[in-house]
């Protein structure tokens, strides 16, 4: 059932309306990255696949028009195909326009990928800190005494980019990329492989700055790698072009001069991405909510509280009226105030810390999707 439109989007309290939903499956994961150190269980209540279905309409309803499907690993979610494919109505009505997977794609085989495209999958990002398999190890959380493990889990991942390519995700349409979160000191010497890598492979390859999201992660800004210096030094090996930020995007892109690589792999490499959410931040056109694997809905990343949806979504079990769920996303929406990446890098430049910014612990990265 569709969920009524509103005459116009709502707009937040910055003129900002919204764009993007962020919609986590789970918060467990198999690898304990150290920028998210995730939990081994699901927090309770998890919500079910009619429910997300519902949340997805009535976000359409409210001017959203892309899916992010997110988790922890999403693909541990048992019902994630189900869910593409329930969808799938969505989609092809237009209102929807793009369901996309991140993944750290240690999970992913063909016959997985294969189904993913057929449920109806538009675009599958994985996630790789490392092109070796000390650096793979020590960026999962295996241990630095673990270089076996982590060429098992480069070898997975690597395979996984063909069998993502070989169901159907082309990367010259930035159907498939590869995301990098790099923190100085502990993997930016990896910069330069992880660029020929993803040159080899024809793949766009995003720089994601070490961010302080949660209070697990021991992040302090002298960790922070900022874009400007990943650019800088992958473009004294392979000259660059500026290309840009699109509106509402996270991601600031430059071009390879030299095509980019990736000999009949297509055109994916031709670009590098850069996530400035530390150095350079895009608060001012954020168009991103994100609701956890429980339903409760933040409007923010580094949001400390979120609102639970359950007890709207619950107080109509047949489903059959929406417009209760779209009064309380619309609501939420126009109380929307955010712009913490904003205060910290004032806060940073001021001589204060991150706490300057806000005194609040902030919700952790594996609940909230990223």
């Amino acid at each position: 059932m569709a969920a009524p439109s509103l005459a116009a989007p709502p707009l937040d309290r910055r003129g900002r309306p919204p764009g993007v939903l962020r919609l986590s499956l789970t918060a467990r994961c198999n690898l304990a990255c150290p920028y998210c150190l995730p939990d081994d269980r699901d927090p309770p209540g998890l919500l079910s696949t009619a429910e997300r279905v519902a949340l997805v309409t009535a976000a359409l309803g409210l001017g959203v028009h892309s899916l992010r499907l997110t988790g922890g690993e999403p693909l541990l979610h048992p019902q994630l195909e189900e869910l593409i494919a329930a969808l799938r109505p969505l989609r092809e009505a237009g209102g929807l326009r793009e369901i996309a997977l991140t993944s750290n794609g240690s999970l992913l085989s063909a016959a997985r990928a294969r189904a993913l495209r057929a449920a109806g999958l538009d675009r599958i990002t994985l996630s790789l800190d490392g092109a070796d398999g000390a650096s793979v190890a020590r960026m999962a959380g295996l241990g630095a005494a673990a270089p076996s493990q982590g060429d098992a889990l480069l070898a997975r991942v690597l395979a996984a980019i063909e069998h993502a390519r070989a169901a159907g995700f082309d990367p010259a349409a930035g159907q498939l990329k590869l995301n990098s979160v790099i923190a100085r000191g502990r993997n930016d010497d990896q910069l330069l492989p992880l660029a020929a890598l993803a040159r080899e492979r024809g793949l766009e390859l995003r720089l994601i700055e070490f961010m302080d999201v949660g209070s697990r992660n021991g992040w302090s800004p002298e960790q922070v790698l900022p874009a400007a210096e990943m650019v800088r030094r992958i473009g004294e090996r392979w000259s660059l072009e500026p290309v840009g930020r699109a509106s509402h995007g996270t991601a600031s892109r430059w071009r390879y001069r030299d095509g980019g690589g990736g000999e009949g792999r297509g055109a994916g490499a031709s670009h590098l991405a850069v996530v400035a959410s530390i150095s350079a931040p895009f608060c001012g056109d954020c168009n991103r909510l994100r609701i956890t694997a429980d339903g409760v809905a933040y409007t923010c990343l580094f949001a400390a509280s979120g609102t639970d949806l359950k007890p709207v979504l619950r107080a109509d079990p047949a489903g059959t009226d929406s417009s209760g769920l779209s009064h309380a996303l619309a609501g939420l929406w126009r109380q929307r105030d955010d712009r913490y990446s904003e205060e910290r890098r004032a806060a940073l430049a001021d001589g204060g810390g991150p706490g300057s910014a806000s005194q609040q612990p902030h919700a952790e990265m594996a609940y909230l999707g990223g």
